[in-house]
This record gives C-alpha cells, structure tokens and sequence, in this order.
C-alpha cells in the first residue's frame, strides 16, 4: 500500500528572492563523468534507457581486511621518530567497506586516524566520494572530505560539497553542498543546501537553507527542508499542486503522514481562489486479513465560482457548505468468506463535477452504501448484504432516488451428474427502502417499499460434444411481495405473488475443416446455432420497480429468455433465435483469430409486458409498441478479427430488415505495439429510444440519433517523448463532445507533461440544451529524485484512451 513520497518540507514555501546568507551557499564545480564511475552506454544500451549511462562501482583493490582491522598497500613508507608513519604512492588503506585511495597516508602514533592528501577517492558500499584532502578514522565509520564530489551509484545521484563529512553512526553531513540525479554535464536541476544531512539507513535527508535550482536559477527556497534518497516513505510535505483558470487559483498542499508501516494518511488543504479553502484527508491501513481507507473533504461556505455569470450551474450551492465522505474496508474471514463495507455520501449531486477528487477515481454516478459478507463453497453460494446508494444527479427527483436493500439475502446452488443432467438453485429476499418525501412521490407503484422473495429453481440436461451441443433447460422464476404505502391511503393490493415457467432448447453443430493460408495452418469453424424460449405473460401491473430494467437487443439477447435485468418483471416470450458463427484458429496454439456471426430472432407472439407490466395493453409509444409487436428483431452481425498480432478489429451491425434501417452499429479498429504505441478508430451510431433501459431523465439518455466517431492515440515518438490525443465527435449535433492533446516528455532527470482538454458537460441532463463546454490545461514536472508540481492527469488519460500506459516518472 506504499504510497511514494515526492516531497518534503516542514517549512514550506518561501519566496525565492530572499537575499543574503540562505541563498549564497556555493558548492565546487561538479566533476567530469570520468571521474564519478560514469560509463557511456555502448552497443548494449537499454531499448528503453533514458541516461546517457549508468554508474558502476569498480571492484575493491584489497580483500577485505578481519572485522575491526586495516589492511592497506602502498609503495613505499616510512617511520618518525614519534611514531608517525608516512604512506606513499598510490597507497590504498581499507576497513570494512569502506576504502580510501590517495597518493599519501599520514597515520600518527595513535593509529586512530589517518590524514590524506588529495586527490583522494572513498569509496563505500555503492557510494564515491571525491575530494582534495581528507582524514579517515582507523577505529570507526567517520570520516571527512574537503572539497567532495560524491554519487550514489543505484540512486544514480551526484553531488559537489565544500565538505562532506561521514559520521560515527554512518550519516553524512555535507556543507555548501548540491545534489542532482542528472547525468553528469548536465545540470537542468539540483538541489543546493548550507547543511545537508544524508541517513540511508532511514532513507532520507534534511537540508537547511535549501533551494531547487533549474538551469541555475533559483525557484524555491526552504529554510529546512527532508527529502527521501529512496523508495521509502516518510512523513512531511508533497509537492503543492497548482491549477490556473481564466477567474481562479486552485493551490493544494498535500501533507503526508507515514503514521506505521501498515498506516499513513494525507491531509491536503486546497485554497481555490473564487470558492475558498477546501480540507480534503484520506487514511489508510492495511493488515494481514484486511484492508481499507477513509477519505472526504469539506468545503465551508462555498462561494459560488464561475466568475460574474449568476446562472453557472456552481452557483447553486453557493453559501453552502460542500463534502463528501468515502469510507471502504474488505477482508477476509476464512479461505472461502469474505467481507466488505463501503459508505459514500456527497453533500450534493454537483460536488465532484465542481471539485473532483484529490485521492482516487471517484464514480461521479453514484455513492455506494454496502455491509456485504458472503461464502463460496464447492455447492453453495450464499450472500448477504445491507446496500444503497446516492445517486449524483442535480436537480434530483424524489421518485428517482434510487432504493435501498435492508437486508438482500441470496443462495445458489448447482448439482450435475455424470449423464449431464443438472440442478440449479438461486434465490433472494430483499426489502427495499427509500428515504423520500411521501408527498413528492405519485401514489403509484413508485410509492411503495417492501420486501420480495424471489425463487428460481431450474432442470435441465446438456449434452456436450466436439460435434455439437443439445441443452433443454426448465426454469419456475416465483415472486412474493409485501409491500407498504406508508400513511398514504390506496386500493392497491399489497400482497402479489407471480408465478413463471421460463422453457428454452438450445443447440448447435461444429463443422471444422483444415486450411492453408499463407503458408500457416488454420482451422475453420462452421457453427450454426438454435435457441427456442417460451415465457408465459402474467399480469404485473401492480408491481413495484424495485430494481429492473428492460434490456437492450444485442447478440446475448438472441440466446437468453430473460428480456428483463433484476425480478420485478418478466418479460413473455415465443421466440426462436438462428444464428451462425464461424471462427478461424490457428493450427498450433488454438488461438482465435477471426470470428464472425449473423443472427435473428423470430417472434411467434407480441410482447405484451414491458415495464407497465399489463398483459392486455400494447405500449401507446410508437418505437415501444413497434418494438413490442414486430415479427423478427433485427439482424445482428459482430466480428472479432485479430489481423495481426498487434492490429484488431470488432465490429457489430443491428439492422432492420424490415423498415430497412440500422438501429444500431460500431466499429473499432485497434494498434497495440510492444513499444508503447496505441491507436484507436471508433464509429458509433444509435437510433433514437433504441436502449428501453433509459429515461429521459437519464444522463446516458439522447433525445436524438446518436451518430459518433471517437480517435485517439498515444504514440511514443521517442524514448523521450510521448504524444497523447483524443477526439469524440457528435455528428449529429455537429460538435466535438471531447478534444485532448498533450505531450510527456520523460528524461533521465526530469519529466514534463503537458495536456490540453476541453469537453461537453451534460449538466446531468440528456438535452442539448443543457449541455456547456468546459476546458483546462494540465501541467506537471517531476524532478527526478525529488517528486512531481502540478495534478497528475495519467489515471483519466488511460481510461479516456485505451492501451496507453504513462511512462513512469
């Protein structure tokens, strides 16, 4: 759960043009990459390699000595009368690991110390150090250099010190000094301190009177400042992140604490300059059986936002106080339970469309509210669950709150014998509540909560060949309600009960048959497939919509019986689905390289029962009762098509044979290579209505043929470079719903990323007329070493275009 430190500072920011002492702190000129272990990349240089070379430590020029002990070479010496003696010549003197090379050695009669005469070289377990003269203790770890020129080989890290000084207790305290992690000659950053202090037994360092100096122009100042010199965490400040609007700063300065090994927490005050200060934290921690985190942020008072326009949409919570609040936690009880418990809750529909989120991925649909456990057996399958969520819509209505399942309770089961005979079991009580204002709420179906049991036994037999299959399958889907109007006075039967034999046969053939293309061997697949169903309707008229929807048409729904997702209705059905589909696989390894299928469904009957319910009425709507009452669904075509190992192709077709028309279609051409490079080419038309899962109300909801071409990649133009855009563009309404284009450059020292956006906001409304344009400018450098200014976009970047990967700084 590590989470890497970028910065530190237990000062803060100061303003760079502080005079006097603090910023005159000078270390030597640094030294040429031959003498800093420095080796050029030759032939063998890493495809992905971004420094010049790479440090490598030589071999040590003496064994090493009995613990405690000095063992030293040199080529000649020489004794006073006082006991010194005087080391010349290439003289090499070494304890432990640590290893002293000079061209001259004075050890007085003490023999506690030795003093050295430069140029000297200490070395010491992946570390160099350089100097004009030195003293070196005989008898522990200390030890001091003038004028020092040191590197970290597996940091890959150089600096240049007036003095560089190793402690008894193995720390290094180095003045006037400097550090960078550029290769050598090139100084685009480093880090320049009065007293600097380096632990690498706790992985950090500390640093008075310090600044970052880019191309030797100061831009911070910290009178004390730690800074980590590996991947271990430690407590302090991250580097701020800053946002610039045309009306607004947006500052935040996260702080982190590395509280245990398995505990930390960030607190980020955030000052946006036409809202005020939000207070945002997240905490975490982690056992051996469990894990979780808490995060949220408040807002007081917010002040609306949006410059001078009184009618944005920020200004509808302004003078109101604005949060959230995130809470997660999953474990494990035993190798077959597990648990979870979730709780989300936003002040308001709009908060993370007006803040985002500083701390992770945010569904900004939904909050979900979850107690869960559940088991897993070799037969069973049980669960048991408290859940809701808050839907993040603005305005939102009272009759579209979403219910809540105090408690769910679900059982599963599946038995098969030998002769392919099996037994299936699912089951699941649920009582449905919601937090609503009665009188808002229509005395209808929608008023009402209560409790369901729903049961779904069913048999079946399936026989399974290389030739074909054969499965007939008997399904009884039973219901139960009590259900509850509240004070509200109704005629409405409050005890239903439904009772559905669900009846399908499914079968198909496999035709193969060897081919030679290309000099490769395939095999082709002829599949032709039968799917009949029959679902009886039942009067539902008076059934509450707990949870259901009707489901789009698509390849899936040729060869289900079910119409309907969730048990509050079910749908009737006396159809028969024919379809083929035909697949080429490659001889050896079986790996599918092309499928292709054309399907159609035939009704025998009408399909009286959509979300109405009522098995005597017809929809009045004329795309709904059109729906309901044609003959045959419409073609459906798909292909998956892996053209090469990194070209891909899929395709689907839904067209109306009948009114000559395509209600649906999409196609996608996908690039992926080994190096880094994604392209993606999407086409996407609907017809209008075309999903009856959709309100009006709905966000995903078009109230007009949605015709879309969506073109992205993100293309590694070097080592160096990467170059990320994306354009989703609605034809229909003649406008681009999303433009991005950005660049991250990534170099051995530092990395840059920079990307513009600017997209359509639905308002949480499906009109046109709702939507607003909203627009932003990325930016983020990261100083190797030392961590990364500005809001990392690299997660958004990812989902918005598939198959990228962000170098990592």
């Amino acid at each position: 759960m590590g989470k890497r430190l970028s910065w530190m500072t237990l000062a803060g920011l100061a303003a760079t043009t502080l005079a006097g002492g603090p910023l005159l702190a000078a270390p030597p000129e640094p030294l040429p990459a031959e003498r800093l272990d420095f080796e050029p990349w030759g032939s063998e240089r890493p495809a992905d390699a971004l420094c010049r070379g790479r440090y490598v430590m030589p071999a040590y020029r003496l064994p090493p000595p009995e613990p405690g002990k000095v063992a030293s070479e040199s080529q000649s010496a020489s004794y006073g009368e006082d006991g010194e003696t005087l080391l010349r010549g290439e003289v090499v003197l070494r304890r432990d690991d640590a290893q002293l090379e000079t061209p001259q050695v004075r050890v007085p009669a003490s023999r506690e110390r030795a003093f050295a005469e430069g140029p000297i070289a200490l070395r010491d377990r992946g570390l160099l150090v350089r100097g004009d003269a030195g003293q070196l203790s005989l008898v522990s770890d200390a030890a001091s250099i003038d004028q020092a020129h040191y590197v970290f080989h597996d940091r890959h890290l150089r600096g240049d010190a007036q003095r560089l000084a190793r402690l008894e207790d193995g720390r290094y305290r180095l003045t006037s000094a400097a550090f960078t992690t550029c290769d050598p000659g090139d100084n685009l950053w480093r880090l320049v301190g009065g007293d600097v202090l380096l632990d690498r037994e706790s992985g950090f360092g500390t640093a008075r009177h310090a600044r970052l100096e880019v191309k030797d122009v100061p831009v911070f100042y910290w009178p004390w400042v730690r800074f980590p010199i590996d991947d271990r965490r430690h407590t302090g400040f991250l580097w701020p992140a800053v946002g610039f609007s045309t009306d607004s700063l947006d500052y935040a300065q996260p702080f982190y604490w590395n509280i245990a090994p398995n505990h930390d927490a960030t607190i980020t005050p955030r000052w946006i300059s036409d809202r005020g200060l939000l207070l945002g934290g997240q905490y975490r921690y982690l056992f051996a059986e469990s894990a979780g985190q808490i995060e949220g942020a408040w807002l007081g008072s917010d002040d609306g936002g949006d410059g001078d326009n009184p009618d944005a949409p920020a200004r509808r919570y302004q003078g109101e106080d604005r949060w959230y609040l995130d809470y997660r936690h999953a474990g494990t009880l035993n190798p077959r339970s597990r648990y979870r418990l979730r709780y989300g809750a936003a002040s308001d529909g709009r908060y993370f469309d007006d803040f985002g989120s500083d701390f992770a991925e945010q569904n900004t649909s939904a909050m979900e509210r979850l107690a869960q456990v559940d088991y897993r057996g070799d037969t069973w399958r049980l669960d048991a669950r408290a859940q809701g969520f808050q839907k993040l819509d603005d305005p939102l209505l009272e009759e579209d709150k979403p219910f809540y399942r105090l408690p769910s309770l679900s059982a599963a089961a599946r038995w098969r014998q030998a002769s392919g005979v099996y037994q299936e079991w699912q089951s699941n009580y649920s009582y449905f509540w919601r937090d609503v204002e009665e009188d808002e709420i229509p005395l209808a179906r929608e008023a009402a909560t209560g409790s369901r049991l729903h049961l779904s036994p069913a048999l079946g037999w399936r026989l399974d060949q290389s030739w074909g299959h054969l499965e007939p399958r008997l399904e009884w889907l039973g219901t139960a309600y009590d259900l509850d109007y509240g004070e509200r006075d109704t005629d409405r039967d409050t005890s239903l009960t439904r009772s559905v034999p669900v009846t399908s046969v499914d079968a198909g053939l496999v035709f193969e048959r060897e081919l030679d293309l290309g000099g490769r061997d395939y095999r082709q697949t002829l599949e032709p497939r039968a799917n009949y169903a029959y679902v009886p309707a039942r009067d539902q008229s008076d059934f509450p919509d707990f949870d259901t929807s009707e489901r789009a048409f698509s390849w899936g729904q040729l060869w289900s019986p079910h119409r309907f997702s969730g048990s509050d209705r079910v749908g009737d059905l006396n159809r028969l689905s024919l379809g083929v589909e035909s697949r080429l696989l490659e001889g050896e390894s079986g790996r599918q390289r092309l499928s292709l299928g054309l399907g159609q469904a035939l009704y025998f009957e009408d399909r009286t029962i959509d979300m109405g319910g009522d098995p005597d009425t017809l929809p009045a709507n004329g795309a709904d009762f059109y729906r309901a009452t044609r003959d045959r669904s419409p073609l459906v075509t798909r292909l998956d098509w892996r053209l090469t190992d990194r070209w891909r192709t899929g395709w689907q077709w839904l067209y109306d044979d009948h009114q000559e028309r395509t209600e649906r279609a999409g196609v996608d051409l996908q690039y992926r290579s080994p190096a880094g490079h994604a392209l993606n080419l999407g086409y996407r038309w609907e017809l209008e209505g075309f999903d009856p899962s959709l309100d009006r109300s709905d966000d995903d909801f078009r109230a007009y043929d949605r015709e879309e071409y969506d073109a992205s990649f993100a293309w590694k133009a070097t080592p160096r470079a990467d170059l990320i855009g994306r354009l989703l563009y609605d034809n229909t309404n003649d406008r681009a719903l999303e433009q991005l284009a950005g660049v991250q450059w990534n170099d051995c020292c530092y990395g840059v990323q920079l990307v513009w956006r600017e997209w359509i906001e639905d308002n949480d409304t499906g009109f046109v007329a709702d939507d607003f344009t909203d627009r932003g400018v990325f930016l983020r450098f990261v100083f190797k070493g030392l961590g990364g200014v500005g809001r990392e976009a690299d997660s958004y970047f990812e989902q918005a275009i598939p198959g990228y990967r962000s170098t990592a700084f």
